[in-house]
């Protein structure tokens, strides 16, 4: 942004809401791309690195790093030097950390599970009906423990996952039983996910105009799409925003409901009906997430620098079980 430019910008009078009397608004340098959760007992937030070779083959190599910026001192350290490709990450309703890995062409796609404390992981869930995932993109957990993600085939366009062998599709895992099912498959690549504060509505967005590096076909879709949650299942799909420039990525919701998007400038925040009413400048932003003591603060992973802004607005917090 240029020298002087407010880093907010409104384009409704109710943006005033979302971000009070006195935001703030600073960057820290850091190779943070995507994944961002803030961990209440460190006061800190995780992410995963910038991946260095996503459009050639790998060979079969771990790469891609989970960092870690503790906010007391505002420091960055690695948490994890080498994770299969990491994604999107969440915790689960334990405090453990869900990270969905993309996998190479030697390592499969999964969601795995990591304690925090001691760092060991396993795998939750690599397939669907016998059949390979893509490459798991983002990810979210419902409060009765439900995981639900998406899993677009970018890994395949990027050329370090062989050719899909299913469709692009959003999952709901049940780690009670065990049981995978599909609940969305009419998106050409569902990307971010995020339910909204009574869990009632899933937002799911399609960042399909992107097919692979160096591409925007702005025809396909780069949009936000609702859909009512019932007994498990997904029904009555609507469009709730059109994202421009760019497409739309991270997603996340505050506790009244608005829903924030990335884009290619920033985060963009509407109404729950869709109305853009403004944005919080991020050039490069890929995912963001809220955190901080009070949940009123986005960290937004810029490549090469977090965006940290301090507003008015909560992040929403699941219920309690």
């Amino acid at each position: 942004m240029q020298s002087g430019q407010s880093p907010f910008i409104a384009y409704a009078p109710e943006f005033r809401d979302v971000l009070g009397p006195a935001p703030t608004y600073n960057t820290i340098p850091a190779h943070a791309h995507e994944g961002p959760v803030y961990v209440r007992k460190w006061n800190a937030v995780l992410f995963t690195g910038v991946p260095t070779t996503t459009n050639v083959p790998l060979a079969g190599d771990r790469t891609v790093f989970i960092g870690r910026l503790d906010l007391d001192r505002l420091t960055i350290s690695t948490f994890v030097a080498a994770t299969d490709m990491a994604n999107g990450m969440t915790l689960d309703r334990e405090g453990r950390l869900l990270i969905c890995e993309q996998g190479t062409r030697q390592r499969p796609a999964r969601i795995t599970r990591m304690d925090l404390e001691t760092k060991r992981s396993e795998t939750v869930v690599e397939s669907w009906s016998g059949l390979p995932f893509n490459s798991p993109n983002d990810i979210v957990v419902r409060s009765d423990g439900t995981i639900w993600f998406t899993d677009p085939s970018y890994g395949s366009l990027q050329g370090f996952r062989g050719a899909p062998q299913i469709g692009d599709f959003v999952y709901r895992h049940d780690p009670a039983d065990g049981s995978t099912a599909v609940v969305a498959d009419s998106f050409n690549k569902p990307n971010g996910l995020a339910f909204s504060p009574d869990e009632s509505i899933l937002y799911i967005n399609d960042s399909a105009a992107i097919q692979g590096p160096g591409t925007y076909v702005v025809t396909l879709p780069h949009h936000i799409r609702a859909f009512e949650v019932h007994a498990g299942r997904l029904r009555a799909d609507r469009l709730i925003a059109v994202v421009s420039p760019g497409i739309p990525d991270g997603l996340k919701v505050d506790s009244a409901g608005r829903i924030y998007s990335s884009s290619a400038t920033g985060v963009q925040v509407f109404t729950p009906d869709g109305k853009l009413i403004g944005e919080i400048l991020a050039p490069g932003v890929a995912n963001f997430c809220f955190g901080g003591a009070e949940n009123d603060t986005i960290f937004a992973m810029c490549d090469t620098t977090i965006v940290m802004a301090r507003i008015a607005a909560t992040g929403a917090i699941a219920p309690p079980v």
